[in-house]
């Protein structure tokens, strides 16, 4: 019997057709390299690699995965799966990520050896594995790949010697290996190949033998060149002074030897530079060196060396120096020696007999009015004539000017620091006073003297009582502060002192500070480039002379956009230096407040300068992280850091606590944690906000400068010299370093920017 098949609509057939399972989707191949990673993983706490799926089509939507568009193919690019405390292996086939160009692990539990098969990924251009627990050897294939800039393996466990086929990473820029267990000989003949390197850290591991000499050899590095806390032995090399100027040496905690060279930048290195190195001497540690003077290069290796003193003789012979030869020259040189100091000593004492004799004739002169001086300041000794003319304080010998001025009161003393400044008390108080801010270290006030010619500002300490020595202690401040004198920093010209009122004058300078120039209103002029590179120039130029070459070194202590003022053409001034002392010898706290409090009718300049209580200052989100702790001396590192925050504003726009738009991270979100990572949370304090988000576009991320830059600079000046300002954030960056020891000097700050632009 034949069976008639019986026709079925089509219509029948198309839901059977759209139940039907669909095909299965084929992972890309990028996508299959970056499972192995997820298995690779043995502990995921915060299941951040949980939506990594081999269902997916391409990994490009995957938690800190970034692609781009090659050949109208998806492919990976970067892989950032930092600081989430995974545990497990880095995986060799990553390797086969051929257009990977950032791989971030850092900050993990991750273990085992680094494999050499990522030399594979010849994309590849940075390589951050810091603060993991790896261990084994540092695979040299790496320098085979031709793109590799960053290479950051700090914080591990590595071993072995450094290789000398590491000098086929020619086109490395930031090399560090810090706190690994690596030993052995740094192998000379590496680094002349190098000729990109501009940042290299060696410092804690085992390194010994002597600092290679041709580390001098590398024309680009800038930062800190940092070779600390391992065994390096033998002398410094002069062939380091060969280094830029913007270099900052860091040779702590070896077993160096020998007198210091005076080469190069080898001069003006500070002594920290050179600390627990016990048998180094010379300048500028505080250690002589008996007789020997620093080389001028580094010896070449001797096979034998002589077990005696010896002369060469003209025949070539070498014979014994006599004893007695070596008495004489011993006896000779006592006596020079004691001449000297016989020289001195008399030229010390006829200085002395002289300033007592002018000071004694001063004295008798001002015996009539003694007893009206102890009632207004006991430290403050003066001569006055009839009339009251004001003449020199008697004691400023060293005052290029003629020292000191001062101005009786009725019952204090205004005294003007140089000869160039003339102002009567009276005048002051009659004069207008307008409040130009208040703020945790005072009032400060606009006042215009000389017929409503010359403009000073005057800041109000307030009151605080205090006797005689502490008058003294406030007027020898004061006088050092007048000394500093720099087109880039605000000049103290007066100061006034009495009971119950302390008043600073200075130099009124009249086109606000940086902070409002900065924050500018919709319609108002932005900030030009070429205004804000001249800026930090200056400021840096300022603060390179309070650290380096004024009468007290000072630190400033308080570096923030508000403190520094500009004038007509934008020519900055830093203010405020050294207000935190003679707030502190005043007897008035750094927030304002007075001890003991004023009383309601004691001030002399109540009425014509109102006292009003200032607001207690917030903590500046531009300290350095170590300046956070309570109890901490200041130190001129601190204002590198604040400068340095400083200049990302200017160059971002944003100010420290800014934060980043969710769009320009390629990180995912995930829980926070503590870490002692170089981006800045953990061991030194918070780090500013605005520093984390450009180091991590720079190191991390790569992003363009375009993407960081202020956007308002862009809108007035698309066409930005992206030389210029790429300089500019390398500097800014290296100011911002966590460790102290790290930052570079405010003179080496100052003359990086000066060669930009």
């Amino acid at each position: 019997m034949r069976t008639i098949p019986i026709p079925i609509p089509i219509f029948l057939l198309l839901p059977l057709l759209l139940l039907a399972p669909p095909a299965a989707v084929a992972l890309t191949a990028d996508g299959l390299a970056l499972l192995a990673f997820k298995a690779a993983v043995t502990d995921d706490p915060w299941s951040v690699l949980s939506k990594w799926s081999e269902s997916d089509a391409d990994p490009c939507r995957w938690p800190g995965v970034t692609c781009a568009n090659i050949s109208s193919q998806p492919r990976v690019v970067g892989v950032a799966v930092a600081g989430k405390n995974v545990s497990g292996y880095i995986p060799s086939e990553l390797g086969s990520l051929l257009f990977l160009r950032r791989l971030n692990l850092h900050d993990n539990r991750l273990t085992g050896a680094i494999p050499a098969a990522l030399s594979n990924a010849s994309s590849l251009h940075s390589v951050f594995l810091y603060n993991n627990a790896l261990t084994g050897k540092l695979p040299v294939a790496l320098c085979d790949l031709p793109r590799l800039q960053n290479l950051d393996v700090s914080r591990n466990s590595l071993s072995g010697e450094l290789p000398l086929d590491m000098r086929n990473c020619r086109s490395l820029q930031r090399l560090i290996l810090a706190k690994n267990t690596f030993s052995g000989e740094v192998p000379a003949g590496i680094w002349p190949e190098m000729s990109n390197l501009q940042q290299l850290d060696l410092s804690s591991n085992d390194f010994n033998g002597s600092i290679p000499p041709d580390l001098g050899q590398l024309p680009k590095l800038s930062g800190t060149l940092n070779v600390s806390h391992n065994q390096f032995s033998g002398i410094v090399p002069p062939e380091l002074g060969r280094l830029t100027a913007t270099v900052t040496l860091d040779l702590r905690f070896n077993n160096l030897s020998g007198a210091i060279p005076q080469t190069g930048s080898l001069a003006s290195q500070g002594p920290t530079a050179f600390l627990n190195n016990p048998a180094l001497c010379g300048f500028p540690l505080q250690v002589a060196c008996r007789a020997v003077p620093p080389p001028t290069q580094s010896p070449p290796p001797q096979n034998t060396s002589p077990s005696t003193a010896s002369s060469v003789s003209q025949d070539g012979q070498h014979h014994p120096i006599k004893t007695s030869l070596i008495a004489l020259i011993a006896v000779a040189d006592a006596a020079g020696v004691a001449l000297v100091g016989i020289i001195l000593v008399y030229v010390y004492w006829k200085l002395k007999d002289r300033r007592e004799g002018r000071r004694g004739r001063a004295i008798a002169q001002d015996d009539d009015d003694d007893d009206r001086n102890k009632a207004l300041c006991g430290c403050i000794w003066g001569r006055r004539g009839r009339g009251g003319a004001a003449y020199s304080d008697g004691s400023s010998d060293d005052d290029e000017e003629g020292g000191d001025r001062k101005y009786n009161g009725n019952d204090g003393e205004l005294v003007a620091i140089d000869r160039g400044f003339r102002m009567e008390l009276d005048e002051l108080l009659r004069s207008s006073a307008y409040v130009l801010g208040k703020g945790g270290k005072g009032i400060v006030y606009k006042v215009v003297v000389g017929n409503g010619s010359t403009p000073v500002a005057v800041r109000r300490l307030g009151g605080g009582g205090g006797g005689a020595e502490r008058c003294k202690e406030f007027r020898a401040e004061a006088r050092e502060m007048g000394r500093v004198r720099h087109p880039n920093v605000v000049r103290l010209r007066a100061y006034y002192w009495s009971h119950d009122e302390k008043l600073v004058v200075t130099d009124f300078v009249g086109n606000g500070n940086l902070a409002t120039a900065l924050r500018v209103r919709p319609g108002e002029a932005v900030l030009s480039w070429s205004a804000r590179l001249k800026i930090a120039k200056g400021a840096a130029r300022g603060l390179a002379y309070l650290h380096e070459c004024s009468p007290r070194r000072f630190v400033h202590g308080e570096v923030k956009p508000s403190n520094i003022l500009l004038d007509a053409d934008f020519t900055p001034r830093v203010a405020d230096f050294g207000l935190v002392r003679l707030l502190t010898i005043a007897g008035c706290a750094p927030d304002g407040t007075l001890y003991p409090p004023p009383q309601p009718s004691g001030s002399l300049l109540g009425g014509a300068i109102p006292y009003t209580k200032p607001a207690p200052a917030p903590v500046s989100g531009y300290r350095a992280p170590e300046a956070r702790s309570p109890g901490t001396r200041p130190a001129q590192k601190w204002d590198v850091f604040s400068f340095g925050v400083i200049l990302l504003e200017l160059l971002t726009g944003r100010g420290p606590a800014d934060h980043a738009s969710p769009s320009t991270s390629v990180s995912f979100s995930g829980p926070s944690t503590t870490t002692t990572d170089r981006s800045g949370s953990g061991e030194h304090g918070a780090v500013p906000e605005v520093v984390r988000w450009v180091r991590r576009g720079f190191e991390e991320d790569a992003r363009p400068v375009a993407e960081m830059v202020d956007p308002a600079l862009l809108r007035e000046a698309p066409a930005l010299p992206k030389k210029e300002l790429v300089a500019a954030f390398h500097v800014a960056l290296a100011c911002t370093e966590v460790d102290p020891e790290l930052r570079p000097k405010m003179k080496t700050v100052a003359d990086s920017l000066d060669k930009i632009g």
